[in-house]
């Protein structure tokens, strides 16, 4: 099974669904994306963790994330690897000292997981033809006129970084903190 690399790019309020949030996630190199209904305290905790709050004692999440790592593990991946009934359905692959470990896991915790361990999040293409949406234009992609953050330089992004935060637009920060980050580990 091929997977097919998502980068989070937005968490709003649904507009058709009361109490509910979507995060949306755009296919590397493409222009499909990928909506994803959850509820309003697990899109709180991967905000949170998107923008690098820290509460004053650990979320249900941190908990976990700071379990998995006492145990000498990592979390390597999330795939997203079914769509059925509305409802999509994930798998954790941890790294341990006896292999690779999967866990079945609610989409809206894996994500919250993979921002906290900063790590990619997958889908399948079975899941893609079901769920996403395509894009008319790719220019007009959620990131950025380019279509996506990648494309900045590390001074454009840090740029772009430092009006959105004197906006305090924290939201769009976290992603731009995040982009920024993931270029300077590259370069």
């Amino acid at each position: 099974m091929k997977e097919i690399e998502l980068t989070l790019i937005a968490i709003s309020a649904s507009e058709s669904q009361k109490n509910l949030f979507v995060l949306v996630f755009e296919e590397l190199n493409a222009s499909r994306r990928l909506p994803v209904l959850i509820g309003s305290f697990e899109a709180q905790a991967i905000a949170m963790a998107l923008e690098r709050m820290k509460p004053r004692r650990p979320l249900t999440h941190d908990l976990f994330h700071n379990t998995i790592i006492q145990l000498g593990a990592q979390l390597q991946k999330v795939v997203i690897h079914r769509f059925s009934d509305n409802v999509f359905y994930a798998r954790l692959f941890l790294n341990t000292d006896k292999g690779t470990v999967t866990i079945d896991a609610r989409t809206s915790d894996a994500v919250a997981l993979a921002v906290r361990f900063d790590c990619q999040i997958f889908t399948t293409e079975q899941v893609m033809a079901k769920a996403s949406i395509i894009l008319d234009d790719p220019t007009q992609a959620f990131s950025n006129k380019r279509g996506r953050l990648q494309d900045y330089s590390i001074e454009e992004l840090e740029r772009i970084l430092e009006n959105l935060l004197k906006k305090e637009d924290y939201r769009s920060a976290a992603r731009v903190q995040s982009a920024l980050e993931k270029k300077k580990r590259k370069s």
